[in-house]
């Protein structure tokens, strides 16, 4: 008789539900304090009005598509300035880079947004169901009618502060208190209806039921974070020396197997298991030893921020080095220069750019043309561009080798009249008399310039001027 064959193993684990308790402590404050701050500069920005003039739009962070502008407050962005939003991209970049060198995943454990709002669902949650032990039982039994109620009221508010969430998205990228008259008479448009509810359910999603699912399994960063760290890198870890071996008994170390740090862990680890790929470096582990520190009558830091190279001297009972010496180290630094160097740039570009913008494109059939008189004249499609708030006439000029006359199509002074915040297209012409060296030669280099007589606004670009010769 033959045994019946065995299931294959499972490639897949069953996640296990993870129910942070509450702590209290500096750490736990600190992440109270930050995630106040982010949730308030994300809600109340789009509501933020500042001046730029009449018909232009007055909200002071906003990112308008139908006219391919990003405005800041006073800075406006345009599409051909887009090599700013880059530089912002990569000193985005170096700062993740250099905190993550210095202090570990810090940004994941404060300021990502999945960390933001996974706090403020488990605050709801605990508002509403209790704490840990409370929250386990509530798991674990069976559906009831006091279950189903806390749970509609537990999801009920999440999906308000997922569509806050989602509308509050919408509104960078159009008039808030418009969108939101929209809104309220149903109104708006179906893409901002749509937008809307994909951020909604994402957010409900990734916050109340996804939660550390994200940071362990669809975030890439935990991957990459081990090529920031190194041996110098402060980040939370377990003194093993001092906590081993566990228990209450003669011999035993400071740790007493309480748990206590595993059951305040947002993605339910042991920290006194090593450095893992889950843990976010919120630090609440060590919030939660140091209070059970000082029942025992212990000394704190059985859990605390540490770097590898600090290891082998505390083992040894001699000082440490500062934290300091671990985070302006040669790596820090170069990031550090590398991301201020980014910073000083681009506040120059944002301080020397010109309020105007000129393009050329020489006409090339025919490349010139001989007039009856014998002089040569070729045509230029002219692009200028106003970025001023305010209807600007600007005049036309051109430096040559030689003498060269300009002509503006439509316009008999060489100026042209360009709208605010908009682009101008005009047909300019170039003239070389049939003595001018420029009639006779082939391409010669020439200057366009425009000039705004009212201000000190000056744009120029280089073309050339093609005479008979020209092949």
């Amino acid at each position: 008789m033959t045994a019946p064959p065995l299931d294959p193993p499972s490639l897949y684990a069953a996640r296990e539900p993870i129910f942070p308790k509450r702590v209290s402590g500096g750490f736990r404050s600190l992440k109270w304090a930050v995630m106040a701050v982010t949730l308030a500069i994300y809600y109340i920005t789009p509501w933020l009005r500042w001046d730029r003039g009449a018909a232009m739009p007055d909200q002071a962070v906003l990112v308008d598509l139908a006219h391919r502008r990003f405005f800041f407050f006073g800075i406006e962005i345009w599409p051909h300035e887009f090599y700013i939003v880059a530089g912002l991209l990569v000193m985005a970049g170096l700062g993740l880079f250099l905190f993550t060198s210095a202090l570990g995943r810090v940004w994941c454990g404060y300021t990502c947004p999945q960390t933001v709002w996974t706090d403020l669902f488990l605050l709801v949650e605990r508002w509403i169901e209790g704490d840990r032990n409370a929250r386990i039982r509530l798991h674990r039994q069976g559906w009831s009618l006091r279950k189903a109620g806390l749970r509609a009221v537990k999801w009920t508010t999440w999906l308000v502060i997922a569509a806050l969430t989602g509308g509050a998205w919408v509104f960078y990228f159009t008039d808030a208190p418009t969108l939101a008259r929209d809104l309220a008479t149903l109104s708006a448009l179906p893409v901002a209806w749509l937008t809307i509810a994909i951020l909604t359910a994402t957010t409900f999603v990734f916050g109340g039921f996804a939660r550390e699912q994200i940071c362990i399994y669809a975030c890439p960063w935990p991957r990459i974070q081990a090529a920031m760290m190194d041996e110098d890198t402060l980040t939370v870890a377990y003194r093993d020396w001092r906590g081993e071996p566990r228990g209450k008994g003669e011999g035993a170390g400071d740790c007493i197997d309480c748990l206590a740090c595993v059951s305040v862990c947002p993605t339910g680890i042991d920290i006194r298991d090593g450095q893992q790929l889950e843990c976010i470096t919120c630090a609440l582990c060590i919030d939660a030893c140091d209070q059970m520190m000082d029942r025992t009558g212990r000394p704190r830091g059985l859990i605390g921020y540490l770097a590898l190279s600090d290891e082998t001297a505390e083992r040894a009972g001699t000082a440490p080095r500062g934290a300091w010496r671990h985070v302006l180290r040669p790596r820090t630094l170069v990031y550090a220069t590398l991301w201020s160097g980014i910073g000083v740039l681009l506040a120059t570009a944002l301080i020397l750019r010109s309020q105007i913008d000129l393009s050329v494109t020489p006409v090339r059939n025919p490349q010139f043309v001989t007039l009856s008189d014998g002089s040569v004249r070729n045509a230029y499609e002219l692009r200028l561009r106003n970025k001023q708030h305010e209807l600007v006439r600007y005049q036309i000029g051109v430096e040559a080798p030689g003498t060269i006359a300009l002509g503006v199509e439509g316009e008999t002074d060489g100026a042209v009249t360009v709208p605010p915040d908009q682009t101008l297209t005009r047909r300019i012409y170039l003239t070389a008399a049939p003595g001018s060296p420029l009639a006779g030669t082939g391409a010669s280099p020439v200057t366009l310039t425009a000039r705004d007589p009212g201000s000190a606004a000056r744009a120029r670009i280089d073309t050339v001027f093609h005479g008979r010769d020209a092949p």
